[in-house]
């Protein structure tokens, strides 16, 4: 455990020292942005929230459906299990019920199989939505960055809201003199329709 934060120190002052000498090197110019700023404000990242909650919505009432159809099923088999066990009845009313029973049974058992079933295809759809989703919010933001930071004359744009492996802030001074983040996101937001609430 020791030896990995050790590790993770000199990997990131490494990694820092780097990127300090090649900038001295190199003249660039530096700017920073907070990403999940730009990525909360963006109206595009809001319309994909929605889209994304309406879906789920609609996949939460396709289970409990499928959820509240599986429990009337558990319980008709409970009552032919009562039915079946019923010594008031003769053995071979007995034993005809409980020959009933088998198809119950697979009925009930193909029932769970296909509501986990569903269950697992719709997670995964929806986790397929949503990587689709942020992929396309994500490319927009970058785009939007570069251009900013070539027109600005920017070497490198860093996210100063990005944090380290043990979640400490990166950034632990910023001045914010080249932050991009309200440029970025009024030029992200100028299509956004009327109805986007910005």
């Amino acid at each position: 455990m020791r030896m990995n934060r050790l590790l993770r120190i000199v990997l990131v002052t490494g990694v820092l020292s780097l990127l300090g000498a090649h900038a001295v090197v190199a003249q660039g110019r530096m700017a920073t942005v907070n990403l999940v700023e730009v990525f909360d404000n963006y109206w595009k990242t809001k319309q994909a929230k929605l889209a994304l909650a309406e879906s789920k919505n609609d996949t939460k009432k396709e289970i409990d459906s499928m959820q509240e159809a599986h429990r009337k099923l558990v319980q008709a088999y409970q009552k032919a299990v009562a039915e079946a066990n019923d010594q008031a009845v003769s053995n071979e009313e007995r034993d005809r019920r409980k020959k009933a029973l088998e198809p119950r049974l697979k009925e009930l058992r193909d029932s769970e199989e296909t509501l986990k079933q569903f269950v697992s295809s719709r997670e995964a759809e929806l986790k397929v939505k949503t990587d689709r989703m942020m992929e396309d919010v994500i490319k927009d933001i970058k785009t939007v960055i570069g251009n900013k930071a070539r027109t600005a004359g920017y070497s490198y744009v860093l996210d100063s809201s990005a944090r380290s492996v043990s979640s400490a802030e990166i950034f632990l001074f910023n001045a914010g003199d080249f932050d991009l983040t309200k440029p970025v996101i009024d030029e992200l937001n100028v299509t956004a329709p009327a109805d986007a609430g910005r």
